[in-house]
């Protein structure tokens, strides 16, 4: 890998750059109700509803956070409120980068074109953007792709407007459910793995480990 020098850097933005903040919203709104082993039941819940959601037609991300709280809601015992569900989603324009991830990405910028593939709509997307310290080549959305991520078509849609094929890219995320298991099936053989604790790992799928954004320059030799 580290002698690879992709054509772009493609990457998955919450979670992965941006502090991807949805338990901190579902303590914030049901924590006063929930002892904590609800509340750990309760967040494992709703990560796993927003997944659901999302592996069908595509439908707006306020939909998404929507269905998956209230489903949440519903196995969970707790009344369900329309309101906390704007709560939530106008929360992720605000999330900004984790700590390490300015400066890894600088470093990397400076020869190698960033590339985000988001599960985002276009309005809210440019402000994480934004925040996270470095020029990007190209922003993709669920929105342009009209599919989500874990789905093949939001990949195709990145690779047809990049004008690239699998074997071109690095691709970087910390999730195997929405990005590299994917990418494994497309044929994306050059994949990194950021090691944030949202999953155990999965050596099948044939990645680099790296425990933040700052392993990434030394991946591809920087």
């Amino acid at each position: 890998m580290a002698s690879f020098r992709p054509k772009y850097i493609t990457f998955d933005c919450y979670g992965t750059l941006t502090n991807f903040q949805m338990a901190e919203a579902a303590r914030d709104l049901y924590g006063e109700q929930l002892d904590e082993p609800r509340m750990q039941e309760f967040i494992k819940n709703f990560a796993a509803y927003r997944l659901d959601e999302i592996l069908g037609d595509w439908k707006p991300y306020a939909e998404v956070v929507h269905n998956s709280l209230e489903r949440t809601c519903k196995r969970n015992g707790i009344k369900f409120r329309d309101e906390a569900a704007r709560v939530v989603y106008e929360r992720v324009p605000t999330w900004g980068p984790h700590a390490d991830v300015p400066a890894g990405l600088a470093k990397v910028a400076r020869e190698i074109p960033l590339v985000i593939l988001s599960n985002a709509m276009n309005s809210q997307i440019m402000s994480n953007v934004e925040k996270l310290g470095a020029p990007f080549h190209a922003v993709y959305t669920a929105e342009q792709a009209q599919a989500y991520k874990p789905r093949f078509k939001a990949f195709e849609y990145m690779l047809d407007m990049l004008g690239c094929g699998p074997e071109d890219i690095l691709h970087c995320s910390s999730s195997f459910r929405y990005d590299l298991m994917s990418a494994h099936d497309l044929g994306i053989k050059n994949k990194v793995w950021v090691n944030r604790g949202h999953e155990p790992a999965n050596p099948y799928y044939g990645y680099t480990e790296i425990k933040d954004i700052s392993g990434l320059p030394g991946v591809v030799g920087l």
